[in-house]
């Protein structure tokens, strides 16, 4: 209770000698024996006016709580992060930028490097201020992996919240990879260790699953994709940038070991699609045909047929919200947009994925059914893309084995295409960034709707 006294107090530690505020401060008696200042802390704050000493008077105040701090924690590792956030708010508390000594030297002007010379000269020798003032203490070392938990938790935390569960747990999962195919391959490192010879040995360690040697004439098989080892490059990348400036870092200045390394990614050719689309007629007779899908659980079934109708991605569908489905409006459609309730939020892929969708043919009909959304798949698409190829699959209902449900989305497409439909309108129904800045509200639901309804094929409102 007395220390929240104190604090509720807006002039504590302050006192006022011919008209000049001072900190004033007692030590606290566990820690009396290893502050040099015990038992009383006195700082000239150099000021008359209140408001001025109170802003120092919180900066020498933080200053040390981190420090009495420091006294307390166990531990090497927490010791020297606790003393160096001490003194690191204690330098801020005397006007400076902390620095360690060889930093000083090597980065600050005579101008500098003097105001911290006149400093030091009111400052107590050995004692908490002088170290703050000259740069006693190195910075702890930070290991790789306690790097990418700060990075996680404090420099992008606030990135994070628009995430869902599901979304943040891949993204974490990969950045976790990437530091573990690292470290498997250069071994342990704090981060400020982290050499160019260590960034191209894990470039030549990808390299070699994505475009093996040859060896005696011989043509090896890649393991990996270079997107595989553009991914892994690419995080590291970012988090060594990201984590040096958050320090205070100068982007210009820093030189980042992993920049300029990454591999090829050849655009494949029409021939080499990995998800070629339903054929038209397929869909019609096959997928669309009585007792096709009746096997599938509801929500599923009714999310084939969406998929279908819309071109959506299979986690655009899975995830709607009662909110996004605007089944009343004049136009019934369905809003792809991110949401951001921090109860369940979600990011969408780009900023094109933004889109309403007019509801059309059996997609109309399976949102019909379900005008809340699907509850059993919310956040699980990976559950739903699994359900939906194994029965696709087992029910021969794909044309050939490179065929997924994905393949909706790119008959989606040909449809389009076949009926017409103009280009522009195209891009945009598919989430795809236009090629010049955005006009106007690109074209009404009406007219969306009425361009859709060209590819809507004949079925059994019963299927559904």
């Amino acid at each position: 209770m007395a220390q929240r006294a104190e604090l509720s107090d807006p002039d504590r530690h302050l006192s006022q000698r011919n008209g000049f505020y001072t900190y004033m401060r007692r030590v606290p008696a566990k820690v009396a024996a290893m502050d040099p200042r015990s038992p009383v802390i006195r700082l000239a704050l150099g000021t008359r006016d209140l408001g001025e000493a109170r802003i120092k008077r919180d900066a020498h105040e933080r200053a040390d709580d981190e420090l009495w701090a420091s006294f307390r924690e166990g531990g090497d590792k927490q010791l020297a992060v606790a003393r160096y956030k001490s003194v690191v708010a204690r330098a801020d508390a005397l006007g400076f930028t902390y620095r360690h000594l060889s930093s000083i030297l090597s980065e600050e002007n005579g101008t500098a490097i003097l105001a911290r010379l006149r400093a030091l000269h009111d400052a107590k020798p050995a004692s908490p201020e002088a170290t703050a003032i000259l740069g006693g203490i190195a910075s702890p070392r930070v290991s790789l992996r306690d790097a990418l938990d700060k990075f996680v938790d404090e420099i992008i935390g606030d990135e994070l919240t628009r995430k869902s569960p599901a979304q943040y747990k891949l993204w974490l999962r990969q950045r976790t990879r990437a530091v573990e195919n690292f470290e498997a391959v250069c071994g342990a490192r704090d981060i400020d260790q982290i050499t160019r010879e260590d960034a191209l040995l894990f470039y030549n360690w990808w390299r070699e699953r994505i475009a093996p040697s040859r060896k005696d004439g011989a043509v090896p098989k890649a393991t990996h994709t270079p997107s595989s080892g553009n991914r892994d490059l690419g995080i590291m990348r970012v988090l060594y940038r990201r984590y040096f400036m958050h320090k205070g870092v100068d982007e210009q200045k820093l030189t980042n070991p992993f920049d300029n390394l990454s591999f090829s990614e050849k655009k494949r050719s029409k021939k080499q699609k990995d998800r070629p689309p339903f054929p038209t007629e397929w869909i019609a007779e096959r997928i669309l045909a009585p007792g096709a899908l009746s096997s599938l659980n509801d929500e599923a079934r009714a999310i084939a047929f969406t998929l279908c109708d819309t071109g959506c991605r299979l986690s655009e569908v899975a995830n709607l919200r009662p909110e996004q489905i605007k089944l009343s409006d004049p136009v019934p459609h369905i809003s792809v947009a991110p949401c951001f309730d921090p109860d369940e939020p979600r990011e969408v892929k780009t900023d094109s994925s933004v889109r309403d969708i007019p509801l059309v043919g059996a997609a109309l009909e399976a949102m019909k059914k379900f005008p809340n959304g699907f509850p059993r798949y919310r956040d699980n698409e990976n559950s739903l893309s699994a359900t939906l190829n194994k029965y696709f699959r087992e029910n021969k209902l794909f044309p050939t084995a490179d065929h997924v449900i994905y393949s909706f989305r790119h008959s989606f497409e040909d449809r389009m295409k076949d009926a017409n439909v103009d280009a522009e309108l195209r891009k945009i129904l598919m989430g795809h960034a236009l090629d010049r800045p955005d006009y106007g509200k690109k074209g009404s639901l009406a007219w969306r709707r009425d361009s859709l309804a060209r590819i809507v094929l004949a079925f059994d409102p019963a299927i559904v």
